[in-house]
């Protein structure tokens, strides 16, 4: 099969495109005909080792262990193991993985019991892929923060991956949103249901003068000290990366004790039913990821290249295969 391969920690270029062995799977396994992915924030760091003291126990301390990366997809099954009951070959799925990855390959080999689901009819597979990875962490954080219908949120970063799902998911539930991003994304995050959106680059955000029930960073630019004014006492801050010297992990330790503004950052939990979740926002129509734009894999460092700028709008789609439900307009 042809997959993009990172045999080394560094710049785009690092990546290309060869001829692999097909995975061999199992007997609880399937083996998935991969169609599309993402280049997104999580591969770029696996490829850069950034950060290091996080990438490389987890990834490889010398090169990355698993050197096709890409952590979502969505394809057909190819293959089912003989163990394996629900699936069969033909289905269309979608699904994610951060620690095997391998979803830049054209062909994938995933236990059941890992975060595979089918993908909801009419759904293409674009669609699917980037619903994935933005879903899963997103849903996680606002499940976390619990907000009632007529609550307030601020997302900073709402124009990244996350930030587009957490608006939408927030919306869908009845919470207020603002969402500080680019002025270009102005438009895009008003139809997302923000009900004001905040251009960082011309703006101070934290000195608006307003309080949030939730300040969500979603890109890991800000901090709990620089929001702190956005946020009442029984306020709560929440952000996607563990923060310089990991203060996030520590601030979300002290900040229970003193009756002021808390700071949360929850571990992840089990993908396959916060999946089930994303598939079914998929279905009624609650959440739609956005597409910036697509790239084929003998594009990957052209994708690469692109992410690295941190200027993409939602997500980054890589067409690994020929889609057998296609996006509108291919």
């Amino acid at each position: 099969m042809r997959a993009a391969v990172c045999r080394a920690y560094g710049p785009p270029e690092v990546v290309g495109v060869e001829e692999v062995p097909d995975p061999v799977f199992g007997a609880d396994e399937l083996l998935i005909r991969v169609t599309s992915s993402t280049v997104n924030r999580t591969t770029s760091c696996i490829r850069a080792c950034i950060p290091a003291f996080a990438a490389r126990p987890m990834y490889g301390f010398r090169r990355p262990r698993r050197p096709i990366l890409g952590t979502d997809f969505a394809g057909v099954v190819e293959a089912v193991g003989h163990d394996v009951d629900g699936f069969a070959i033909g289905d269309r799925v979608f699904g994610f993985d951060d620690r095997r990855l391998g979803g830049h390959g054209e062909l994938l080999a995933l236990p059941v019991a890992a975060g595979v689901l089918p993908i909801p009819d009419g759904v293409p597979d674009d669609t699917a892929a980037a619903a994935v990875e933005g879903g899963y962490y997103a849903l996680g954080y606002i499940e976390r923060a619990d907000l009632a219908s007529g609550q307030r949120a601020l997302v900073h970063g709402g124009g990244g991956t996350i930030g587009t799902t957490a608006i939408q998911l927030l919306v869908a539930a009845g919470v207020e949103v603002v969402a500080v991003a680019e002025e270009h994304q102005r438009e895009l995050m008003a139809d997302l249901g923000a009900a004001q959106v905040i251009d960082y680059r011309s703006e101070d955000f934290t000195a608006i003068g307003e309080t949030f029930d939730l300040v969500f960073d979603a890109v890991g630019k800000t901090s709990f000290h620089r929001c702190r004014p956005l946020l009442p006492a029984d306020g709560m801050f929440m952000a996607t990366e563990l923060g310089p010297r990991l203060q996030n992990i520590r601030l979300s330790l002290t900040t229970r004790f003193g009756g002021g503004p808390r700071v949360h950052f929850p571990i992840p939990g089990k993908v396959r039913p916060q999946l089930k979740k994303v598939a079914a926002a998929l279905e009624d129509g609650s959440f739609k990821p956005v597409i910036d734009r697509t790239f084929h894999l003998d594009q990957i460092v052209d994708a690469y290249r692109y992410v690295d700028t941190e200027s993409k709008t939602g997500n980054v789609i890589l067409r690994v295969g020929e889609p057998l439900v296609p996006s509108p307009g291919d």
